[in-house]
């Protein structure tokens, strides 16, 4: 059992909080702190992310599984899940697992279909790089600027750059394991039951990733489901958008 690292803030019902893909629980402290003062919001690294373990086996059934054993490591019997792209997959499998555990659920700009391969040019480029031979962080921006122009994607990357227990410059999240297993992280999810609580699926009009072809399976396995799109927002809906995905969230919370 992998003991996952977390942030608690607030109090009050309790908001468990999942990240995507390369990221870690630090992209939403600034929301988290906004909703902590009504929630106990538990904002938490993913295996292979952020301060978390690194383990050799990555897929939606463990990452379920280290959510389920969180939970019962902190003596939670019951919480809402947010999850944002890899991090709503994540929610989605648990709560078609383990429904009794899950008041409201709300999945961020992704579906439970599978996808098809679109992190290649990122992966290539992380991989390319050899922290032994550098020394800072822009020397690794300056070797990502070639393949990855977008500062955005660029910066955000560079959230998960750190040093070892010698100082050295370190990826947080786990780049073998992700590079070998990325097609765990494009599958589907395999839950057995539908999940039958209140859900929220907000999507961004500038991503593609929940097309209006995904709502029919959507509902099959979330027959309560609600869809809301961010006009002009993209996939990270919560950072380009924090107002408007603020205030979705805190009207489903109390609806």
């Amino acid at each position: 059992m992998l003991e996952l690292n977390a942030k608690i803030m607030g109090q009050g019902p309790a908001l468990i909080i999942l990240h995507g893909l390369f990221g870690s629980l630090d992209n939403w402290v600034t929301l988290g702190r906004q909703w902590s003062e009504e929630f106990t919001v538990i904002l938490v690294d993913q295996r292979n992310h952020g301060k978390s373990p690194h383990d050799e086996t990555w897929n939606y059934e463990v990452m379920a599984q280290d959510l389920r054993d969180f939970m019962d490591q902190q003596g939670i019997p019951q919480a809402h899940l947010l999850g944002h792209s890899m991090g709503g997959k994540t929610v989605m499998q648990f709560a078609t697992e383990y429904p009794e555990m899950v008041d409201r659920l709300i999945v961020a700009d992704m579906a439970p279909k599978a996808y098809k391969p679109h992190h290649e040019v990122i992966i290539k480029a992380l991989n390319a790089i050899d922290l032994s031979q550098v020394s800072s962080r822009q020397e690794v921006d300056e070797s990502l600027k070639a393949s990855i122009p977008e500062m955005g994607t660029r910066q955000f990357l560079l959230k998960g750059l750190g040093r070892d227990e010698d100082k050295n410059l370190a990826w947080k999240f786990n780049l073998p394991v992700i590079t070998r297993d990325y097609p765990n992280v494009l599958a589907n999810i395999d839950g057995d039951l539908p999940f039958d609580g209140p859900t929220l699926f907000l999507s961004g009009s500038a991503s593609n990733y929940v097309q209006q072809s995904d709502h029919g399976e959507i509902q099959e396995r979330f027959p309560q489901a609600r869809f809301v799109e961010l006009a002009g927002v993209g996939h990270w809906l919560h950072a380009e958008a924090p107002d408007e995905f603020s205030k979705e969230v805190l009207a489903f919370l109390h609806s």
